[in-house]
């Protein structure tokens, strides 16, 4: 394999590689280094007896992925108030024109489904992504982390389990949460307490994530009152005029919050039952940079 083939061969697998990291870490930049170590280490490796470069490719990042996992665990521990993932730019295009794929990808991908991934090992957290997400064999999987069969499936298990007892059930309808999202936003704006608390839940829960890097809650605050007189107290407080941008992030929609044309800040909401269950606020500037082009 020359080197022109094996660029061609790793670019052609980069966003799965990247699609693996980002569930994995939860940050973009980690997701983007660990994919560059593991193109360092493919432009450098003997290819010769590389049947399927895509497994192969999954295989190293994985490793990569769950080594870094490792090593970020103690610096989340020290974060400054609560941990949420970076946002993520979602377009799944026309390479994933299946409904239920779709489904299945904005899901893995959710924020929602990612903070419960936090609370998994590295090892749990790798068998699930790589299974429930991209659908990979339990044999090619096992490989990948070097563990029996056996073991790879007991790690599912678990890692299932877990998920499903603690992921919340959320509404899923795309256009219920974008007519929600921009009634909600409005109201806060307009500082209509009324109007806020006829959307949210009775135990709606705000997370805010500034990682001490901007103003937003250290705990999560909750209960359908507290939220609203913070989101109004919010605006009332502010000094400067925003801009709001409507997007995809983590396969569903979101606003950018822009302040003289930079972001200011990431909201998106999760809905049940019709009302407001969860609102979502990324306020720390270096979990924004990958928003400045939106």
């Amino acid at each position: 394999m020359t080197a022109d083939t094996a660029t061609d061969v790793f670019e052609t697998h980069r966003s799965v590689l990247i699609a693996v990291a980002y569930r994995m870490l939860g940050r973009i930049a980690d997701a983007e280094d660990v994919v560059q170590e593991a193109w360092l280490r493919w432009s450098s490796a003997s290819r010769e007896d590389v049947r399927e470069p895509r497994a192969y490719l999954v295989r190293i990042t994985t490793r990569l992925a769950v080594d870094r996992l490792r090593q970020v665990r103690s610096q989340r521990e020290a974060y400054v108030g609560p941990w949420l993932p970076e946002p993520l730019v979602t377009d799944f295009g026309p390479s994933v024109p299946d409904t239920a794929e779709r489904a299945v990808l904005a899901d893995s991908v959710s924020l929602a489904v990612l903070v419960v991934l936090e609370s998994l090992s590295p090892l749990e957290r790798a068998v699930f992504v790589l299974r429930e997400a991209f659908g990979f064999p339990y044999a090619e999987i096992a490989t990948a982390l070097e563990r029996s069969e056996a073991a790879v499936r007991q790690l599912a298990g678990r890692a299932r389990r877990h998920v499903d007892e603690r992921k919340p059930r959320y509404d899923v309808d795309p256009a219920r949460r974008r007519d929600l999202t921009e009634r909600f936003l409005a109201a806060a704006a307009g500082g209509d307490i009324e109007r806020l608390l006829a959307m949210l839940a009775t135990d709606v829960r705000l997370v805010g994530d500034s990682g001490g890097k901007a103003k937003a809650p250290l705990r999560v605050i909750e209960g359908a009152d507290k939220v609203s007189r913070f989101l109004c107290a919010v605006v009332h407080d502010r000094t400067q005029e925003f801009d709001i941008r409507a997007v995809e992030l983590n396969g569903r929609p979101a606003v950018i919050v822009l302040s003289g044309g930079k972001p200011d800040s990431a909201v998106q909401i999760e809905l049940r039952n019709g009302l407001i269950q969860c609102v979502y606020i990324v306020r720390n500037p270096d979990r924004l940079v990958g928003l400045v082009d939106q």
